[in-house]
């Protein structure tokens, strides 16, 4: 069994075919010029000891070459996950090793491979990144370390069975960059707006110094006059108000941009945001459709909130049917009882499909502030950016523009019949839906 696995492990190097190469010219040759049969016959004998070297040196100790991967505990969707590979070269020459990680078949990577000398008792960190564009159980296989001995003529092959098995989450990357831009000086380099407010709508929170540039009307007259210096009224946002994510399941929400569905843009837009809304001390909920009821959490400001959050969107897929937006108002309508902002995730890409559902949608913006996401199909909208000249690529361009056109003229009715819509590009989702939830603050209507 020993044997077998030798055999199995061993491997022939770089060089080896070279110089067996060399040594047939040399022989060939040699029928023509036998003086150079000596040169072939020492060649071959060195060759035989480099090999035997070679082995020796590879199979010296049971394992030459040491080699781990670690793996985050999850991995963000849509986004680049760091991957480490240490690797450990216990024997005290170099060595040149080629790495063969498997990796999990949603990748459909069938070419990896890291190459790389390690020095005599060195240790080295081997990183690289991998962009999971589905929600789910990711595994990653056995580690293939194949380690060429001192000479180049041999080469053992070393597995590290370290089978693991990851989940793939929504995009908590993605919601901790937001949380932490959201809050600083440099939001708006990643495009998050500041909203001027209008009016007092807001909680009074304290009483400050004047700073040049305030509102002349929030000017406290009393605490200027008793400290001798203007002081002005601090007010903050209203909070505890409550921010519901409604998710559509249906086959509208499993078209594919850049690898990933509308399905998870929504999902990861839906974790942002609630996290967003948890920070300004407000409510966030979550509501999931299709011909059912798939999950629904009331809107809470507690810890574990957004965790509940991110293990309902976790488990969430869409399918092939129609969606009851009749039954989405009916659940709404009987467990949200104070005016929200509901946030409403499909995609209607005709009129008629609007039409169907307009009333139901115009019922619930009685009660509550409806923001309804449509996403824009920006592979139609580049067709329009190129040059045509035949019948055929004009032809497709005015279709490509009829979609266009029919896409803004659901907004218009969205927003003619008092219901708030935002078109917009499925990777700036995000950062959107945070502008509109600020705006929404800043001006007071909710």
């Amino acid at each position: 069994m020993n044997i077998l696995n030798f055999i199995r492990s061993l491997f022939a190097g770089r060089w080896l075919f070279y110089v067996l190469s060399v040594i047939i010219v040399l022989f060939i040759t040699s029928y023509l010029i036998p003086p150079v049969a000596v040169f072939a016959r020492i060649i071959l004998v060195m060759a035989g000891v480099a090999f035997f070297l070679d082995l020796v040196l590879l199979h010296w100790l049971k394992t030459p070459v040491l080699i781990r991967r670690e793996v985050p505990n999850r991995l963000s969707n849509g986004d680049q996950n760091d991957i480490k590979l240490y690797v450990q070269n216990k024997l005290p020459v170099t060595v040149f090793i080629s790495i063969i990680d498997e990796l999990p078949y949603q990748f459909q990577i069938r070419d990896f491979e890291i190459k790389a000398r390690i020095a005599g008792n060195e240790e080295k960190i081997f990183r690289y990144g991998v962009r999971p564009v589905k929600r789910g159980e990711y595994v990653f296989g056995q580690i293939h370390v194949f380690a060429e001995g001192f000479f180049g003529m041999a080469v053992r092959r070393i597995k590290n069975d370290s089978k693991t098995t990851v989940p793939v989450y929504p995009s908590f990357i993605q919601m901790r960059q937001y949380e932490l831009l959201a809050s600083s000086s440099r939001s708006e380099e990643v495009g998050i707006k500041m909203i001027r407010r209008l009016g007092q709508h807001s909680e009074f929170e304290n009483i400050r110094n004047y700073v040049r540039g305030d509102d002349y009307r929030s000017v406290n007259w009393k605490s200027t006059a008793r400290q001798n210096k203007l002081m002005v009224n601090q007010y903050q946002d209203e909070r505890a108000q409550e921010v519901y994510s409604l998710i559509d399941l249906g086959r509208v929400m499993r078209l594919p941009f850049n690898g990933m569905t509308l399905l998870d843009y929504a999902i990861n837009a839906t974790l942002v945001i609630s996290n967003i809304a948890l920070l300004k001390y407000d409510k966030a909920g979550l509501l999931t459709f299709s011909t059912q009821i798939d999950s629904f959490l009331p809107a809470e400001s507690q810890g574990r909130q957004l965790q509940k959050i991110l293990d309902s969107l976790y488990r969430i897929e869409t399918g092939f049917l129609e969606p009851d937006y009749e039954l989405m108002y009916m659940t709404v309508r009987r467990y949200v009882n104070r005016r929200s902002l509901i946030i409403l995730y499909t995609n209607f890409e005709t009129l008629v499909s609007l039409e169907r559902n307009l009333p139901i949608l115009k019922k619930m913006a009685a009660n509550h502030l409806v923001l309804t996401i449509l996403f824009e199909n920006t592979e139609i909208k580049n067709l329009l950016n190129k040059k045509e000249y035949s019948i055929d690529g004009v032809y497709k361009s005015i279709i490509a523009e009829n979609f266009l056109l029919e896409k803004k003229l659901i907004v218009k009715e969205l927003n003619r019949n008092g219901i708030q819509a935002l078109l917009t590009p499925p990777e700036a989702l995000s950062i959107n839906i945070i502008n509109k939830y600020l705006e929404f603050k800043a001006l007071g209507l909710l």
